[in-house]
């Protein structure tokens, strides 16, 4: 196909060899397949802050490090300058996030660098080179689900002691090929210490893969690895090595009438952006 706008400059310059197809359109980059030599790779061409429907931006970038004072001064007057320095820290925020969490042992897409707003990685196939599926489109066993689970928990619980939360985890930004799970999608990803909300958005990244893996694996929908793993990063006791049980009792004697509201308030939210997630799926 013709080579985009965007990704022209990345064919001048002999990153691209050739721009196969559009892969997908999604809230926040359209995705590309491209040939890069005798690689087959995907380009990430990230939309501008204008163009990017995703929801609540300021809330994820709370607690992410600007360079400088005059970077912050911009981005707090909105400047042509702060713009594009606040574009910069949400694109470089996905590279940062998907090197580290490789280094921590978690499954998710190699980079090949970003130029100019294109992200270059890895494009995750099954065995037969078709692009992996995403997770919401993928049917399994119970047993499968309950292996799959618990591998789920493990990358999270690494991601955590990376001091790392996704904030946008579902069924739609978790691709399985012949190996298992492969975790995707990461300009969102917030720092857990430094982040008010990271509490919430951790337990709403859990209980969607409960939810999910549920499905085919009921007995998983009683579990409480988003408190039980939180409490233990909290205490300082969590590890990659920690081993989990699913289980957790709550302390407190009496009832917490308004964590009960907040969580059935959080749950309503949960249903209602996994709605919008599956129209937006079902228009890309």
């Amino acid at each position: 196909m013709k080579p985009p706008k965007r990704l022209q400059p990345l064919v001048d310059d002999g990153l691209i060899d050739e721009v196969i197809s559009r892969l997908m359109s999604g809230k926040e980059a359209d995705i590309f397949i491209v040939r890069c030599g005798d690689h087959i790779r995907c380009a990430k061409v990230y939309k501008d802050a204008i163009k990017r429907s995703f929801k609540k931006a300021a809330q994820y970038q709370e607690g992410r490090k600007v360079r400088s004072g005059r970077q912050a001064r911009a981005m707090e007057k909105r400047s042509n300058y702060g713009r594009k320095q606040q574009e910069e820290i949400w694109q470089n925020a996905e590279i940062d996030a998907l090197s580290r969490l490789s280094r921590a042992g978690v499954r998710v897409p190699e980079t090949y660098g970003c130029v100019d707003g294109v992200l270059l990685m890895e494009l995750v196939t099954d065995e037969a080179g078709d692009v992996a599926p995403r997770l919401g489109e993928v049917i399994m066993s119970q047993e499968q689900a309950l292996e799959d689970h618990a591998l789920m928990m493990h990358y999270i619980t690494l991601m955590l002691c990376a001091g790392i939360v996704h904030g946008d985890l579902s069924e739609f930004n978790v691709l399985v090929d012949d190996y298992g799970p492969v975790i995707i999608d990461l300009p969102q990803a917030i720092n857990a210490a430094a982040n008010n909300s990271a509490r919430e958005m951790f337990a709403r990244d859990v209980n969607n893969m409960r939810r999910y893996y549920g499905e085919f694996a009921p007995e998983l929908l009683h579990t409480q690895y988003a408190k039980e793993i939180w409490a233990l990063y909290a205490e300082g006791n969590l590890t990659p090595d920690t081993v989990l049980s699913g289980e957790f009792e709550d302390d407190s004697d009496s009832a917490d009438v308004d964590g009960v509201l907040e969580e059935i308030k959080a749950v309503m939210r949960e249903e209602q952006e996994r709605q919008q997630r599956i129209l937006e799926a079902e228009y890309e």
